[in-house]
């Protein structure tokens, strides 16, 4: 027999108003409904009826793991030091790692991801081919210190996730098994009723080469996405790249020094002179790891700071201030320029002595463009400065903003972006970890063969977040019956009758295998009733009202809104079929 609740005995409290500090609709709703509440800020307690949502996303993430020969395992969620800081990633992590020391002054980390930990455990176990390949996987809490936690479970600083890593002897069987992941995540979210998009995408600081994310569009996500309208290119933002034609720039005549005082800035120069915004090169100054870097984009485009950072990973990335110049006769601030440096990489100031720097570009300031662009003098730029010709670009990277209607690199029409929610995310590592901890198995040649490895992630409470966001309406939740709390919301429209009623027909579809919430509340009014239970968002709503001593109630679709009146044994044949 499935479970049948009544709502006399659950601890629920649900509110008519949003939450004050509340600004997406799962965050409002969620709590309105009595599914989460704040412990603190990014903390969050699952109360009942939240805690059999997020057991039900768990139980269709476990089934599908299950299927493609995955085994669970739980590791702990603290974690000693020595392997983070093996893989370098007790630095990498910055300001997002929990620390802490235990009575001995040993360091330890609240685990953000577990790639260190099942590497370490695979070398314990697996010592031969035969061992291999492998697939883990593990249901956990993780923890990273968000600057600002917010939108409700979205963006927490404690969650749910689940982390799963392959172990392969071959790269042809990191491919297979990432293959396998890739579709078992799509039975997983079709299942659970998400709308989303796989994308490409760069792996940041957990490492390897291949990365796909899957994307809820939502309009409170904080991912934004790109998709081609007339192909099946889609892609993070981040990972967008650009290919530019090649340019014959034998056409463009000599360096031109301008006299340009008191314009600093790409939209006072271009004031000026009278030209688009697109004929300057503007080179922002970044700090890496502490050294100065210039990056030239067009004047009309903005750097990706965070773009730029995914291409430098590790290092730290970081806007130069007033203090940096300071000593650097080379920078001429508002107007550095890249000529000059030659093949020695180096920026020559008006004195024709300078200090190197390392010059980056997007793939758009290409050999043969010819820009106006500063000319290492105070009030002074140069036209006619040549890519190729008159400076060397160290490292092209695809660093910019993208915007919409920027060309498809697969088929060059326009791009439209959206904003989504990231709910997954696969990678092909490679032998990044098993690099750092020496993870061999001897091979079927008697010889020690290095491990390579996969990382699958889902957000499991992240999930809970974008299924509602995807599918609330101006009554409240709507949840798929997949991950409901129940199937059925049976509500006594007030009266002793309809509460027998209502009782009675709960049993007989517990009695049937249905999950059932019944709404037995005595002093609660109907119409308290009937808001509740549209707020709470379970699949299908059936009433015992006006009709009780006749044996008919009304069955509600929840989502659709359609109403019909049946008896008790037709709703039970209905719902249960």
């Amino acid at each position: 027999m499935a479970q049948v609740q009544r709502m006399s005995r659950l601890m629920i409290k649900t509110l008519r108003d949003d939450p004050a500090d509340a600004e997406t609709a799962s965050h409002k709703l969620l709590v309105r409904a009595g599914y989460v509440r704040r412990t603190a800020a990014g903390i969050w307690t699952w109360l009942p009826l939240g805690k059999k949502v997020l057991e039900n996303v768990s139980r269709v993430i476990r089934e599908e793991m299950d299927a493609i020969g995955a085994q669970e395992v739980l590791l702990p969620a603290l974690l000693p030091k020595e392997p983070y800081e093996a893989t370098g990633r007790w630095e990498e992590y910055g300001d997002q790692l929990f620390r802490l020391q235990d009575r001995k002054g040993a360091d330890y980390l609240l685990g953000p991801t577990h790639e260190e930990i099942f590497t370490l455990m695979v070398k314990d176990q697996c010592t031969s081919y035969k061992d291999l390949p492998v697939m883990l996987y593990q249901i956990q809490t993780k923890y990273r210190d968000e600057a600002r936690p917010r939108s409700g479970v979205l963006r927490g600083r404690e969650f749910q996730m689940k982390d799963s890593y392959s172990f392969d002897t071959t790269d042809e069987g990191l491919e297979e098994s990432y293959r396998l992941h890739r579709e078992a995540y799509q039975k997983i979210f079709q299942r659970l009723g998400l709308d989303y998009r796989i994308v490409s995408a760069v792996s940041g600081a957990m490492g390897g080469s291949a990365s796909e994310e899957f994307l809820a569009p939502a309009a409170a996500g904080e991912d934004t996405f790109v998709d081609c309208p007339a192909c099946d290119y889609a892609a993070n933002t981040e990972a967008v790249t650009v290919t530019v034609p090649a340019v014959d720039g034998s056409a463009h005549g000599p360096v031109e020094e301008l006299d340009t005082p008191d314009t600093p800035t790409i939209e006072t120069l271009a004031e000026h002179l009278g030209v688009p915004a697109s004929a300057t090169l503007k080179n922002l100054l970044v700090k890496v790891d502490g050294e100065i870097v210039a990056v030239g984009v067009p004047g009309d485009r903005e750097v990706d700071l965070g773009k730029l950072g995914e291409h430098l990973a590790p290092a730290t990335v970081e806007l130069v201030t007033a203090e940096d110049f300071t000593g650097r006769d080379d920078l001429v601030r508002g107007y550095v320029g890249p000529q000059g440096r030659g093949g020695t990489s180096r920026a020559l100031g008006a004195t024709g002595e300078g200090k190197s720097f390392k010059y980056l570009a997007d793939p758009r300031v290409a050999p043969g463009t010819a820009w106006i662009t500063g000319a290492n003098k105070d009030g002074k730029h140069a036209r006619n400065v040549v890519a190729g010709r008159d400076f060397e670009v160290d490292q092209y990277l695809d660093v910019v903003v993208v915007e919409p209607g920027d060309p498809c690199p697969s088929c060059g029409a326009g791009l439209r972006i959206d904003r989504a929610i990231e709910i997954g995310h696969i990678f092909q590592l490679g032998r990044k970890y098993a690099d750092a901890f020496q993870l061999d198995v001897l091979g079927q040649n008697g010889k020690p063969a290095r491990v390579t490895m996969g990382s699958y992630g889902i957000g499991v409470s992240r999930a809970v977040a974008a299924l509602a966001e995807q599918t609330f309406d101006e009554s409240g939740l709507c949840w798929p019956r997949e991950i409901a709390p129940a199937d059925v919301h049976v509500v006594a429209a007030g009266k002793a009758k309809q509460t027998e009623l209502a009782l009675e027909v709960g049993d007989k579809l517990g009695a049937a295998g249905l999950r059932v919430l019944v709404d037995d509340r005595a002093g609660v009014s109907p119409g308290v009733k009937f808001t509740d239970a549209e707020l709470l968002g379970i699949p299908k709503i059936l009433v015992a009202g006006r009709r009780a001593a006749e044996g008919v109630v009304e069955l509600k679709d929840r989502r659709t809104g359609e109403r019909e009146e049946l008896t008790v044994e037709e709703a039970v044949a209905r719902l249960s079929a």
